[in-house]
């Protein structure tokens, strides 16, 4: 999931990795603390736009934008000290965050280092994930021409002594041979198990498309979709459609090479979940199973599919490298809000136009989204696009089908929220409420959840149902895990004292 965020600072990583929740049957979390844990820290806090106040509050119900202003329910106060600039996808932690250097930030699996990995991102002229551009080549030197000269001359001994012994055996045909050359037949018979890799993408990729976004003026680039339901609804990534979402172009292209137009139902900023329909769906399509993301381990066997630098119908695979890991992204741009998850973490190959495309488990369900990349590439606009170094992150397919349906059932996303504001400043305390919201609003919605639970100004939230949240951004992804009405624990500390109370999550609807 290319999702290296690019030209504009995202919220900062949390300082540690979230506890895990408990489970019978699950496999230990991937992230463990300590100094050598190997939790991929979030992005910086975006900046406001030019002439914006430079600390503003974000809430924790949707994602945040470059001004942070707009009714979201955990409002941030970033740090006074943020840069203004893009984010380094490698620059070095705030004082007193985990110890060990954060790496690059993480980008969507369409673009360049730090962005979109899908179109609209900006990895280069194209747009994110525009087609991987074959460098110039190099004036051939005298050197090269030698070892040509020697390589030809080489092959043709080799073709005169293969003549010679061909000859020779020819010659003495009565001796016997001693190879063996297997039928025609034999290869179109090899039967491949259920489970095996060839298997599973034998029966997913049918049902995946490479998706082509271009804008009214243009720009686009490539990302990957997956076949939702049966009346022609694909499932990806916001940032994979975002330049085809005024006025702009949409076009799936099948693995038998038939292409159809498609036009966005829905697109949901925050989640990083778009719904796009085939115009003139086919009757035959096949919708790919959903698995469960909740009941994944560490240690599971994954398989990607998508489009890598725009070579479409392409598979890798990996195993879970980590769950519940909190990721913030932006596409960078002056407009781009940030996208929160509690992510699947995978070692599967994952590069630029990955994005949206589906991550399996070994039954070939759907486990993921493709989503967002860390990346050790500096990338950018006029500096290539950086690629895998095996830390990818998908949308857990739970979260990811809940909106997808909302999508498409009313066209608009709906988050979850506390009512609160909270700070996205880098620290391991917790996600501290803020004093003052966004523009000047209340830091504790009057009459929202957060209120009515008994929450202030200065409280610290410290764990969600169990799950240890120690930033504003975890407890942004942890709140959007779960669907408008639902129970949670709350445990805060105010004035050295630990609390828990029960509240219920309000709803927002829609990006704004």
């Amino acid at each position: 999931m290319s999702t290296e965020n690019e030209g504009n600072p995202v919220p900062p990583a949390p300082s540690a990795p979230p506890a895990p929740v408990a489970s019978p049957a699950a496999s230990p979390q991937g992230s463990a603390p300590g100094g050598n844990a190997p939790t991929a820290p979030l992005p910086p806090v975006p900046q406001s736009a030019p002439g914006a106040p430079e600390a503003t509050a974000h809430q924790a119900t949707a994602h945040e934008g470059p001004t942070h202003q707009g009714p979201y329910d955990a409002q941030a106060q970033p740090p006074a000290n943020q840069p203004s600039g893009p984010a380094g996808p490698a620059g070095p932690a705030s004082d007193g965050s985990w110890p060990p250097p954060p790496p690059a930030t993480p980008s969507y699996a369409d673009g360049g280092a730090g962005v979109p990995t899908g179109p609209g991102g900006p990895g280069g002229p194209g747009g994110w994930g525009a087609s991987y551009q074959q460098p110039a080549p190099k004036p051939r030197s005298r050197r090269g021409g030698l070892f040509a000269a020697v390589l030809v001359a080489a092959l043709v001994a080799g073709g005169l002594g293969g003549g010679i012994g061909y000859t020779l055996a020819k010659d003495n045909d009565n001796h016997g041979s001693t190879t063996v050359s297997a039928s025609d037949g034999t290869a179109s018979q090899v039967k491949r198990a259920p489970g095996t890799i060839a298997n599973v993408a034998a029966r997913a990729l049918p049902s995946t498309v490479t998706i082509e976004a271009e804008s009214s003026s243009g720009e686009g680039g490539t990302g990957t979709g997956f076949v939702f339901d049966t009346q022609g609804h694909i499932v990806t990534n916001n940032h994979v459609v975002a330049d085809a979402v005024d006025g702009g172009k949409l076009t799936a292209t099948f693995p038998d090479g038939k292409k159809y137009d498609a036009e966005i139902v829905g697109h949901a900023q925050g989640y990083d979940v778009a719904v796009i329909k085939l115009k003139n769906a086919p009757s035959d399509l096949k919708p790919l199973a959903l698995g469960d993301s909740d009941k994944v381990a560490v240690g599971d066997e994954t398989i990607a599919i998508g489009a890598p630098f725009g070579l479409s119908n392409t598979v890798t695979t990996g195993i879970i490298s980590a769950k519940n890991r909190p990721v913030a992204s932006s596409d960078g741009s002056a407009s781009s809000k940030a996208s929160y998850m509690s992510a699947l973490q995978t070692d599967a190959s994952i590069n630029p136009g990955n994005s949206g495309g589906p991550l399996l488990d070994s039954s070939g369900a759907v486990i993921g989204i493709n989503s967002a990349i860390q990346s050790t590439g500096s990338g950018g606009f006029g500096s290539g696009q950086s690629g895998s170094i095996g830390l990818g992150f998908a949308i857990p397919i739970n979260q990811a089908k809940y909106v997808a349906q909302q999508l498409i059932k009313t066209g608009k996303p709906v988050y979850a929220k506390i009512g609160a504001s909270v700070s996205l400043e880098d620290t391991t305390n917790g996600a501290k409420i803020t004093d003052q919201g966004a523009a000047g609003s209340a830091a504790v919605e009057q009459g929202g959840p957060a209120d009515k639970a008994g929450l202030k100004p200065g409280d610290v939230i410290t764990k969600l149902d169990g799950t240890v949240i120690d930033s504003g951004p975890t407890l942004i992804g942890e709140i959007w895990t779960h669907k408008p009405g639902d129970k949670v624990q709350v445990t805060y500390k105010r004035s050295g004292q630990e609390h828990t109370v029960t509240l219920t999550l309000g709803a927002r609807q829609g990006d704004n």
